[in-house]
């Protein structure tokens, strides 16, 4: 596998010592994160040219490290998790152009930001530079250090190329990687890291996408499979070891309950993950646990598709993580890492996605997870963590939690003709949030308004309230709204998600 196992000791000092504080683990879809060596396998990321203009550029890139940087500082004030498992990231096209060597690229460009590296400093050596090393340098320049890196190969049986590799970065020396793979599917990335002595296995993977497309499952159960034999594998040698399963399964936690009709779903029927924490601990009872139990179902929720929390990103523990022996699981401490304002909408509470638009904006389509753990020195294997408050669900038998869009609170939307008096509308810092629009119908096929001297399209995925919105209202007439900025086939709309978001106080629209 093209792997980055680099002995950061000689430049830091640490090593296996036993963690004096809790560690943190996070599992990110960075959504894209491609570097601009201009080979790359998707049509986005292909480099700007004359006839390509809205091709993807440096610009893009740095502000693409910049977000992603920002968004990983938002843990242990500002040091960063100790351990992340991303998803998403490019599997390099231009392998030959990079050595691997990390330390000597760092020592290289010590005086030199990447903001610096990637404009006036840019050269065509480091276009051969993988996103990987691309952002460790940025988290370097934001005072994030001591990471060992391990990147998925990029090998996959089947006939079509491989775009994204999984990539860990973790604090604790990296003592094996290997890439485990399965038909069809990117390959699994098994890291053995040292924890003050113990090992913690880690499983970085990203299944098959198309959640509610259960054509796909037989892939993921595929993924499924390989992971668990593995798994097996490791528990025959010892029934306690110390696993954490991390990333973008492209399944709901609950997919059996969900698709009742599937003989077998990946991550419930063969990789045993399940929500009865308690039994967790019994000897011979399941030996995975997925931590989106922690919170209540109305908290659930990492991504969206057609008006429903989606729940695709996953953190799920082996029983060895509740004894008192090597590392162990702090209770309770699962989280969703999001930050109104910043990688969540204001208004909504959804994911800033990342666009294109300008330099480029927003973070992913997924929030990441976090979770929080401790070495024990008690070597006891048969004392097991004391459970608060455990769920004691399997698989929950719900429905998909719908998106409360009649639910939000307006109050922080801002108006978009404020904005638009001050900068254009049609530019990444106002990409995908909510605004209050008020703004004068332009056109009717296709429906667009106009706010200031900008035009935008109309659209809502609700097509009983989109053809209502279409007949009540004619050219010429005023139009208030709250809309969801965004752009589709390159033409800029207002995504109208409900049809409360039609009722717009009087003072507000009249301007008041």
């Amino acid at each position: 596998m093209r792997s980055l196992l680099v002995s950061l000791i000689l430049l830091t000092g640490f090593g296996s010592a036993l963690p004096a504080e809790p560690f943190s683990v996070v599992v990110y879809n960075a959504e894209n994160l491609f570097d601009t060596d201009g080979i790359a396998l998707f049509d986005d990321y292909q480099p700007a040219s004359s006839t390509n203009p809205d091709g993807y550029t440096n610009e893009h890139f740095l502000t693409k490290l910049t977000n992603t940087t920002q968004l990983m500082q938002l843990v242990a004030g500002g040091k960063g998790p100790d351990i992340i498992l991303f998803q998403e990231f490019e599997a390099d096209q231009t392998p030959d152009q990079w050595h691997g060597d990390l330390v000597r690229f760092l020592t290289d460009h010590t005086d030199h930001s990447v903001a610096e590296l990637l404009t006036e400093k840019f050269t065509d050596e480091l276009a051969g530079v993988p996103s990987e090393v691309w952002l460790y340098k940025m988290m370097v320049d934001a005072g994030m250090r001591e990471y060992f890196i391990a990147v998925a190969d990029g090998g996959v049986t089947s006939d079509r190329p491989i775009a994204h590799a999984n990539v860990t970065f973790s604090r604790f020396p990296i003592l094996e990687a290997r890439t485990h793979h399965s038909p069809g599917a990117r390959g699994t990335l098994e890291t053995k890291v040292d924890v003050g002595g113990y090992p913690l296995y880690l499983f970085n993977s990203h299944w098959k996408s198309g959640a509610s497309n259960i054509s796909l499952e037989p892939t993921r159960v595929g993924n499924a499979r390989v992971m668990r034999d593995r798994i097996d594998q490791i528990l025959r040698a010892d029934p306690n070891a110390d696993i954490v399963v991390g990333g973008d399964l492209n399944s709901q936690y609950n997919q059996s309950a969900l698709f009742p009709d599937l003989p077998a779903t990946g991550i419930n029927t063969i990789l045993g993950s399940q929500g009865d924490e308690v039994a967790l601990l019994r000897p011979g009872q399941p030996d995975l646990y997925n931590l989106w139990y922690e919170l209540p179902r109305e908290e659930r929720g990492s991504d969206i598709f057609r008006g429903h929390w989606g729940t695709l990103m996953h953190l799920i523990l082996a029983r060895g993580l509740y004894d008192f022996h090597g590392v162990q699981y702090i209770d309770n401490s699962f989280a969703v890492m999001k930050k109104p304002g910043m990688n969540a909408d204001a208004v909504t509470g959804l994911p800033v996605r990342w666009n294109q638009v300008g330099p480029g904006g927003g973070f992913s389509d997924h929030f990441p997870l976090l979770a929080w753990f401790r070495v024990v020195p008690d070597d006891d294997k048969t004392r097991f963590l004391e459970l608060h408050n455990p769920s004691q669900n399997q698989i929950d038998s719900t429905e998909p939690r719908p998106i409360d869009y009649a639910g939000l609170n307006f109050d922080s939307a801002p108006r978009a003709l404020e904005l638009a008096a001050a900068a254009p509308l049609q530019g990444p810092e106002h990409y995908s949030k909510v605004l209050l629009v008020e703004s004068t119908v332009s056109g009717e096929r296709p429906f667009r308004v106009t706010v200031g001297e900008e035009e935008f399209q109309i659209w809502s995925f609700d097509q009983e309230l989109r053809e209502r919105i279409y007949q009540e209202n004619t050219v010429g007439d005023s139009f208030e709204f709250y809309g969801e900025l965004n752009r589709f086939r390159g033409n800029w709309q207002f995504v109208i998600q409900h049809d409360s978001w039609l009722d717009v106080p009087t003072l507000v629209a009249d301007g008041l």
